[in-house]
């Protein structure tokens, strides 16, 4: 969320099913160590969606993680929607998230929208989400972000 104005600037998926992944459609982030196809970011673990987020969290934007718990077969569903989902054009993040959650047991009241606040409102106002800002003072320029932690040792 833009820090300023208060709009949504994207919008991503995060599946903890049989496999971990993100959903990032139309999004900047990578790692050379996780293999992606269509916007979908296989091998997610802790310290990569710590980086993740601290690629995005920084001092003209912030993160709002939602979680909500689903069952297993829920979770089975949505993995296997953002991998047939194929990659998004740029601008079009919301639209394909939204898109995903509204075909799934749970997720129909969800709006068909372009625009990252309005499905997060949306998003929680669902029984049981969980809702943190995750906010950073790190500077803009975040595209060439070093992966190390804070041992000096490359984020894997």
């Amino acid at each position: 969320m833009n820090k300023s104005s208060g709009s949504g600037a994207h919008s991503a998926i995060l599946v903890n099913g049989s496999e971990r992944v993100i959903f990032d459609p139309a999004g900047t982030w990578t790692h050379p160590r996780l293999p992606e196809r269509n916007d979908v970011h296989f091998g997610m673990t802790d310290k990569a969606i710590a980086f993740y987020v601290d690629y995005h969290a920084r001092k003209t934007y912030d993160v709002v993680e939602q979680k909500i718990f689903v069952s297993p077969e829920v979770a089975e569903l949505v993995l296997q929607r953002v991998k047939d989902y194929g990659a998004v054009p740029k601008a079009m993040c919301t639209t394909a998230t939204s898109s995903v959650l509204r075909g799934v047991p749970g997720f129909e009241g969800l709006p068909s929208t372009w625009y990252p606040k309005k499905l997060s409102t949306a998003f929680g106002e669902l029984p049981g989400v969980i809702t943190r800002k995750i906010t950073d003072d790190d500077d803009d320029s975040n595209h060439g972000v070093l992966l190390v932690q804070a041992n000096g040792d490359p984020l894997e």
